[in-house]
């Protein structure tokens, strides 16, 4: 059937097609308990039979980076219970569902801080670090900060995989943090049934020029900084059906750092602004549409996305936190001559995505230049900040 060894040690059946015998029964248990041991926790390191350059990473995993997610809505629920800070310097907490916590340490300087974890979105050990610490980073320079410095943090399958792989995702992180301009301190691990990897990054920021998702205003412009379509091109990927070149786009738009956007946006003034990750763009959108307390118009003819995003939708190609979006946004998005799989891709969940940065209009041509000067050369206007009306988010086809 030419299943994937590491599936095929996932699932396990016995069956021969006629009646057993208790030799056969008492083998197969035998069998099945030499995986069973080898999948259990060990004080030792366990050195694999596969070659690390051979691993394919999304073979050891039930989800696909910021897709892997809990469902917006469980999260939201969780949230709700949970205490308001009270703490006069909590510039900004968990009631906006920004990007990353802001606390006041004087007039002018405050920290900013993030923890972003996920599974593998890719194959390989040290693309997938470097695509984590991208995306961990993101969510400081959402908010207009400088990162300092960063921890890893790690769960790592030490009696599946060798620890080459892990090895190699901390030196793709370590050249991501390098990039940066900051160092990879220190970090956790514990021993997991399936890797993941990511960092807790602090930063610093003035608090008189922190960028929130909850600025946005009527007549403001709404500018993406990079292409959507990641959770369904790794979904793809994962399954075999990604050539080459488009992979290497993939990773190529995922490594990309968002820190000369926000150079950008800091230099131009915003009024807000978040980053597009796991609750896709229409997901992200409702969170500052709320926190603003305003409504907004998207052009989805006018959203780039990466190549053959919307034949592999069309196909079927869609990750489960995709789904959960479409459920997620779905009273909250009226569609006006949007195809169904627009709709998807619209809903499709991203990991290390662009910034969605609200700046008046007056201001909308300048930042297009400043991104430009900064190599951001994909960013476009796509939508606009509407006064609050019916319904939160409009797409028009």
């Amino acid at each position: 059937m030419k299943v994937p060894r590491e599936f095929a040690i996932g699932t396990i059946r016995f069956s021969v097609g006629r009646r057993t015998t208790p030799q056969e029964i008492d083998k197969a248990i035998e069998e099945i308990s030499k995986v069973v041991s080898r999948l259990e926790p060990k004080a030792e390191v366990i050195v694999t039979e596969t070659k690390p350059e051979e691993i394919k990473l999304t073979h050891y995993t039930h989800g696909l980076g910021c897709a892997c997610k809990l469902r917006p809505q469980v999260l939201e629920a969780v949230l709700a219970e949970m205490p308001a800070p009270i703490d006069r310097n909590v510039l900004v907490g968990i009631d906006t569902a920004d990007d990353a916590a802001v606390y006041r340490i004087d007039d002018t300087t405050a920290i900013v801080q993030t923890v972003d974890f996920f599974t593998p979105i890719v194959d390989d050990p040290y693309h997938f670090g470097a695509i984590a610490a991208a995306n961990s980073l993101s969510d400081i320079y959402a908010m207009g900060g400088r990162p300092l410095f960063a921890l890893a943090v790690v769960g790592f399958p030490s009696s599946r995989l060798p620890v080459e792989v892990l090895q190699r995702i901390l030196e793709g992180a370590s050249a991501k943090a390098d990039e940066a301009g900051i160092a990879i301190v220190g970090g956790h691990t514990v021993d997991d049934t399936e890797p993941k990897f990511g960092l807790a990054v602090s930063g610093i920021i003035d608090p008189n020029r922190i960028v929130t998702n909850r600025g946005a205003k009527p007549g403001d412009v709404l500018i993406l900084t990079k292409p959507i379509g990641t959770g369904i091109l790794a979904t793809a990927l994962k399954r075999g059906l990604l050539d080459s070149e488009t992979e290497e786009r993939l990773v190529r738009v995922m490594s990309t750092l968002n820190g000369s956007a926000a150079e950008a946006m800091q230099q131009v003034g915003v009024n807000a602004c978040t980053d597009i990750t796991g609750f896709g763009l229409l997901g992200h959108l409702y969170e500052m549409v709320c926190a603003s307390g305003i409504s907004a118009q998207i052009n989805a003819s006018e959203v780039r996305l990466l190549p053959k995003v919307v034949e592999l939708a069309a196909g079927g190609i869609v990750p489960g936190g995709t789904l959960n979006n479409i459920e997620y946004t779905k009273p909250h998005v009226s569609y006006q001559g949007v195809a169904q799989t627009i709709q998807i891709v619209l809903n499709d969940a991203q990991t290390s995505g662009g910034l969605l940065i609200a700046v008046p209009e007056e201001r909308a041509g300048d930042l297009l230049d400043a991104l430009k000067a900064n190599h951001v050369d994909e960013a476009t206007i796509v939508g606009r900040i509407l006064d609050k009306g019916e319904h939160p988010i409009e797409v028009l086809g």
